[in-house]
């Protein structure tokens, strides 16, 4: 398999549940992959496009927009919201660095990770039932590009939260100048030839949540994690949805 099959088949097996053959581990692996990781965002955003076109003649709004979360959430393994859960028990339960880590680690889910998942579900499921036909598939579709594109610039940016080995860890100030340009470049391309004149306002809206959460990451723990990772895509995602919702 050569180089670039390896790198996308890598980053579909770190940000999906979907079935990839298992690739020899190589250290740099993961933080090579990333500059495709806009791609898995535009596969399940294409499946999401299908399942809304397949379903919105026989059902409800609302009914199809639970269905695409459940549809996201599976196809993902829950990571991104097991992320978020994580991010914000520890922070929100956390005084000082080591104790946010402490939580962070923990794998039982507390009241504001509870309060976190349920509103992140929500929200989605209520901010897609509420995009216009004629938006919901071009705004769907960058959600999910431009979610997964946000690990490139807190990635490239920021160091690992942690001194032992980890996921974040293995993208923290490991992703290259090169691989963050050829990732954005797919990303906004994308996104363009989705929403051609308002491409600015959900590139804008994911840059800002990659911007505010990476500064928020930095002054509270000085770095970044996994979970922080998984957390801003859920923050994305929902922010790319209320551009869609707040323009028409």
């Amino acid at each position: 398999m050569s180089g670039i099959l390896q790198d996308i088949a890598a980053a579909f097996q770190f940000l999906t549940r979907l079935p990839f053959p298992r690739l020899p581990y190589r250290p740099d692996a993961l933080a090579r992959a990333t500059k495709f990781f806009p791609l898995v965002g535009l596969a399940l955003g294409i499946a999401v496009a299908a399942i809304y076109r397949l379903l919105t003649p026989h059902l409800p709004a609302f009914v199809v927009a639970l269905l695409v979360v459940l549809f996201s959430t599976l196809a993902t393994g829950g990571l991104h919201e097991d992320g978020l859960a994580d991010v914000a028990d520890a922070f929100g339960g956390g005084w000082n660095k080591d104790k946010v880590l402490e939580i962070m680690r923990d794998s039982r889910v507390g009241s504001f990770g509870a309060l976190a998942i349920v509103f992140s579900i929500a929200g989605r499921v209520l901010l897609l039932a509420n995009l216009p036909p004629d938006a919901f598939i071009p705004y769907a579709i960058s959600a999910e590009v431009l979610s997964r594109w946000t690990v490139l610039p807190l990635g490239a940016t920021l160091p690992s939260a942690r001194e032992q080995p980890g996921q974040g860890a293995r993208i923290a100030r490991q992703v290259s100048g090169i691989s963050l340009a050829i990732g954005t470049m797919l990303a906004f391309c994308i996104v363009g030839g989705l929403l051609r004149c308002y491409l600015w306002i959900p590139i804008v809206a994911a840059s800002a949540v990659a911007l505010i959460s990476g500064l928020y990451y930095r002054q509270r723990i000085g770095g970044i994690t996994g979970d922080c990772f998984g957390a801003t895509i859920q923050l994305t995602l929902a922010a790319v949805y209320l551009c869609g919702v707040w323009r028409t």
